[in-house]
């Protein structure tokens, strides 16, 4: 096989949370070189699930506690404007991954043939052991058959376990023990946390006083107006109306999580520093897509809010610029391309994504001016500039953003007269985007569906179970 392009994935089946904690693979299959020793960077890829934008403590949120993300920041380039484009299926996570390894938009990634180029293949061919280790549910398993190892983790039973992030950072710590250095290894962890359930150890849930912890600047106690998808799972996450007493403890447990996940982070950093491959390696952070808890009235990603598309993302390695950062519109499918021109790989031709290595570089600002988003048939969103325009096509109504007065997207300035021409440029350049990525979603209906909520009716809705904190 010229691609490596093969599974091997016996080595951890969790059944329970006890099974994934006692299940560590001991000895992974050792793979014979392909190839002379290469003077190639290693790259490792830390990718989180449900991550929002602002919960990184050195990316301006002075209350979450993130140390060794702090590091990646300030060793590294930070892109701020980078989106999941959004999603075909309300389990964001599937088409967010799906562009991710693929390098294309969510209107191409459902029809592409069995050859299309892919992330774990193009690194093979350029002569890299690939190690995938991650969540088994919404996630792009046929991709994942091209990593020279990919293994799976129980999502629910480890999330469950108390221990985020561990069992995987247990995998990920061993195989960088066991690694030979005659091939470079690119190593995509993906992460099951902080997606919910969050089950934090108690010594880190009390690194945070509930009582303390601050609501979303864009706290609603109600959505204002239906958006198509109000009672999907993700929103049956805490009862209507909303409370800041329970967004506070949401909260609570989501940031404990991610502290404690953060301190995997530090442990697999610090193993390959031990191994002594530090120096040789591009260090990547970033998440399949952000997520609302109590913004704007919401709990899930199912809507195209700042908080729910925009993901943090960190290029860290000894070549890269320290303590820099880009404005630039940038798409999670970038990633791909960008780091195969970091590698001294050519990428593949036909991939939506664009290498975001000139910017890093400081050949170039942006490689596009505008962002468009797009989720279900239910919601499209484009960003040019300062501005933001959010269009929902089955109750025709429309939102519209200045994000540089107003970054938490409260006051809709849609009903504003002098906003008129600013809303029709705007949505000729979503109709431009929606060419351009073949979206053939109409941007009203004929028939509009009623876009009020009955407040009756949520306060009646039943809530899914969860566990008591």
């Amino acid at each position: 096989m010229s691609t490596l392009c093969y599974t091997r994935r016996a080595l951890l089946k969790t059944i329970s949370a006890a099974a994934a904690l006692s299940a560590l693979p001991r000895r992974w299959p050792s793979v014979k070189a392909a190839s002379p020793k290469s003077e190639k960077p290693n790259v490792l890829f830390l990718f989180t699930d449900d991550q929002r934008e602002d919960t990184v403590g050195a990316l301006g949120n002075p209350y979450i506690k993130t140390p060794n993300l702090d590091k990646l920041v300030e060793s590294g380039f930070v892109f701020k404007n980078a989106y999941c484009m959004g999603g075909f299926s309300a389990a964001v996570c599937l088409p967010s991954r799906m562009m991710m390894l693929r390098g294309r938009c969510w209107f191409a990634v459902r029809e592409l043939p069995s050859d299309a180029p892919n992330f774990p293949k193009s690194m093979n061919e350029a002569g890299y052991i690939s190690f995938h280790y991650g969540k088994t549910g919404n996630t792009d398993k046929e991709v994942q058959k091209c990593f020279t190892y990919s293994n799976y983790l129980d999502d629910q039973a480890v999330r469950a376990s108390g221990r985020p992030g561990k069992v995987l950072a247990d995998g990920a710590i061993d195989f960088l023990r066991r690694h030979k250095k005659d091939r470079p290894f690119f190593m995509y962890l993906a992460f099951e946390c902080p997606h919910d359930p969050r089950v934090a150890p108690k010594e880190y849930l009390d690194k945070y006083l509930l009582d303390a912890v601050p609501e979303p600047s864009n706290f609603k106690p109600f959505h204002p107006f239906d958006n198509g998808e109000l009672v999907v799972r993700d929103e049956r996450l805490a009862p209507w109306p909303r409370t800041e007493a329970t967004i506070r403890r949401h909260l609570r447990d989501y940031y404990a999580v991610i502290t404690y996940m953060d301190e995997q982070i530090g442990r697999i950093i610090k193993a390959l520093k031990e191994i002594g491959q530090y120096d040789n390696t591009i260090i990547i952070f970033s998440s399949d897509q952000g997520i609302a808890i109590g913004s704007h009235g919401l709990m899930g990603k199912q809507n195209l809010y700042e908080h729910s598309m925009g993901v943090p993302l960190i290029f860290s390695s000894p070549g890269i610029p320290k303590g820099q950062s880009s404005e630039a519109f940038v798409y999670l499918f970038d990633v791909y391309p960008t780091v195969c021109e970091l590698i001294g790989a050519k990428a593949p031709e036909g991939l939506d994504g664009k290498s975001l290595a000139p910017i890093i570089q400081g050949k170039t600002e942006n490689v596009r001016n505008t962002i468009f988003l797009a989720y279900r048939d239910l919601q499209r969103a484009v960003r040019r500039g300062r501005w933001k325009l959010l269009v929902y096509p089955q109750i025709n109504k429309i939102q519209l953003f200045d994000l540089q007065q107003d970054q938490y997207e409260t006051k809709n300035l849609a009903d504003d007269p002098s906003q008129a021409a600013r809303i029709e440029e705007l949505l000729a350049v979503m109709r431009e985007q929606q060419k351009l990525f073949g979206d053939t979603q109409p941007l009203t209906s004929q028939n509009p569906k009623p876009g009020n909520i009955n407040l009756e009716f949520f306060n009646n809705l039943p809530t899914r179970n969860e566990k008591k904190k």
